[in-house]
């Protein structure tokens, strides 16, 4: 894989500032392996939650939205790199209001199939 070509423009910023950035990008993976992690758990250990559509279409979308991060993330990651070394602001991003509004809407859907379940 070839190198960015930001990595080619301004300076290079402190590298704590890089190694947090790093971290980030991190902390947004192991999001989506656990929103993968969930619709895999629920698709397999919860077959009789809801009926097999509905519990299908929750886990499609659980991991759909779980990659569509993993693919964000990475794209955040050389933003945020490039912004640091242009030394302009960081840019904004719907992302985590995003994320906020799914896995609220997520838990609200599993919690109401749970009570609904019993």
């Amino acid at each position: 894989m070839r190198e960015p070509a930001w990595r080619r423009t301004g300076k290079t910023p402190d590298y704590r500032f890089s190694l947090a950035n790093e971290r980030t990008f991190l902390a947004w993976i192991r999001t989506s392996l656990a929103l993968l992690a969930g619709a895999v758990a629920v698709d397999q250990l919860a077959p009789n939650i809801a009926p097999t559509p509905v519990r299908l279409v929750l886990c499609v979308l659980l991991a759909l939205v779980g990659a569509g991060l993993a693919a964000l993330s990475y794209r955040r990651w050389g933003q945020m790199e490039a912004a640091m070394r242009n030394d302009q602001a960081l840019p904004f991003s719907r992302v985590m209001m995003f994320m906020t509004i799914v896995v609220a809407l997520a838990a609200f859907a599993f919690a109401v199939l749970i009570l609904v379940a019993r």
